[in-house]
């Protein structure tokens, strides 16, 4: 039998090749060594994205960190889902957006997580329209810890301040 690996093993070569960079950034997050945490939401981790092609693109990454959003039991989807929209709104506060995008795809990164993209009325024609995706991702500005800690602070306040006025009774 020396040709078979236990279950134990099996489970952590399967981690190990399961791992995402959103594992990493929420292993990062919990340990208060991810730089582009603006706060942690009932739900997870609210932070900035790696690029700044349109101000304040965030993400909301579960923690646990779950496969998608089916992996959730239902309670757990509207907190979380719940969440999703405290950040758009506190963008749509914070940077005057038009208007607030939600993504959930998961092909790539098979870890829940959701692109929350803050749309601008100054976008270029070409642009405005459509998926964010069509952008120039590679040529846009990348996150700055420096330039960009005043609108990460100014997103802090507006959502702990929705996650507060919403606990109140």
């Amino acid at each position: 039998m020396s040709g078979w690996v236990s279950h134990a093993k099996l489970e952590k070569v399967t981690e190990l090749f399961m791992t995402t960079l959103i594992h990493h950034r929420v292993e990062a997050a919990q340990h208060g060594k991810n730089p582009y945490v603006i706060c942690h939401m009932p739900s997870g981790w609210a932070v900035l994205g790696d690029r700044q092609l349109l101000r304040g693109y965030c993400l909301l990454l579960s923690d646990p960190v779950v496969s998608d959003l089916n992996s959730l039991s239902l309670k757990e989807r509207l907190i979380y889902l719940q969440d999703m929209t405290i950040i758009g709104d506190a963008l749509l506060e914070v940077t005057g957006a038009a208007l607030i995008n939600y993504e959930t795809l998961g092909n790539t990164e098979h870890a829940l997580h959701t692109h929350i993209i803050p749309r601008y009325a100054d976008e270029p024609d070409e642009f405005r329209s459509r998926p964010v995706w069509f952008y120039d991702w590679k040529s846009g500005p990348k996150f700055d810890p420096e330039r960009d800690k005043e609108l990460m602070q100014k997103l802090a306040d507006s959502i702990q301040k929705r996650l507060h006025d919403h606990l109140e009774p």
